[in-house]
């Protein structure tokens, strides 16, 4: 078993939103991903940690750089606009590397 380098895509976004963003994500090449509850303050205010739909989830994807940009891509343009959502990647280091 050896090790390589791949990208972690943290999506934090509105709970409402998570089926269909897991739909987008299974069109644009994501193997696999965590979903997560999320509560915090931000500029839309505090969320709530109830599961409901003005809670956040934390969606995290480990995949290759293009389909990283191809998933930030696509959330930015379909989504930023009406709903609460941040993104981040991290270069991360996994076993396993070909499951990603």
């Amino acid at each position: 078993m050896g090790e390589g380098t791949r990208i972690l895509l943290t999506i934090i976004t509105e709970s409402a939103i998570e089926s269909t963003i897991v739909r987008d994500l299974d069109q644009l090449g994501a193997n696999g991903y965590t979903i997560t509850e999320a509560r915090g303050k931000g500029s839309r205010g505090v969320r709530g940690s109830a599961w409901d739909a003005s809670s956040n989830v934390r969606i995290e994807v480990v995949c290759d750089k293009p389909t990283a940009e191809t998933i930030a891509t696509h959330l930015r343009a379909t989504y930023y606009a009406h709903y609460a959502m941040i993104m981040y990647m991290s270069e991360v280091v996994v076993f396993r590397p070909e499951k990603f």
